[in-house]
């Protein structure tokens, strides 16, 4: 078992304002995503239960309906199959923990 370091890993624009870096195991997937201050993700939704940990920033999330902000040290569990999106409301990035594991961005 070795461990993972973010520097390691490589950053993927998404869209302009937009970075993302992964990390698999067989039963989870985790992300840290970049946003510049202005940037959505558009309201979607997925069978993976998800658990967003805001490390730097702000950001509005919209879950069907309700909306949160999230500062930094806040955690957002969000259940299977919720319609949720985001919006930063200051350059800031965020850890995304999936499970099961996100074969669709394998």
């Amino acid at each position: 078992m070795q461990p993972y370091n973010w520097d390691g890993i490589p950053e993927v624009e998404l869209s302009p304002g937009l970075t993302r870096q992964m990390i698999h195991t067989p039963r989870m997937t985790i992300l840290r995503v970049r946003f510049k201050k202005g940037v959505a993700s558009p309201e979607h939704r997925h069978v993976h239960e998800q658990v967003t940990m805001l490390a730097s920033g702000a950001m509005r999330f919209d879950l069907a309906g309700e909306k949160i902000v999230l500062r930094p040290g806040d955690l957002l569990p969000i259940p299977s199959n919720l319609p949720h999106g985001a919006e930063a409301l200051e350059d800031s990035v965020l850890i995304d923990v999936f499970t099961p594991a996100r074969e669709d961005l394998m």
